[in-house]
């Protein structure tokens, strides 16, 4: 059975913030908190955005995005491999059913 989760204070911009927290995730909200707090440092350290909430979304809005990015570029991947299998299925079908040795 799993632990239950307990409170792990991480700092982002100064402020502190307490988050529930399973003891096997810990590792992973630390990195988290580390991660986000470099993207909040280079928007406010950029100086066009004021205030922690604004600072926040801009953070947020710009990791959906990259997220958003990714998921069309796993996507885009899972289609060429899908595309190549069939046409590799296909030539080896074609092969077997003409009895001949086939050449990758």
């Amino acid at each position: 059975m799993s632990e239950p989760a307990r409170p792990l204070s991480v700092r982002i911009l100064e402020k502190e913030y307490l988050v529930a927290c399973a003891p096997d995730e810990r590792t992973d909200l630390l990195d988290s908190a580390e991660f986000l707090n470099g993207r909040m440092k280079e928007i406010r350290d950029g100086g066009k955005i004021v205030g922690l909430d604004r600072i926040a979304v801009m953070a947020a809005l710009n990791l959906a995005h990259e997220v958003l990015k990714l998921r069309a570029r796993d996507v885009g991947a899972e289609q060429e491999t899908g595309h190549r299998l069939r046409a590799l299925r296909e030539r080896v079908e074609s092969a077997l059913e003409k009895g001949q040795q086939l050449e990758l």
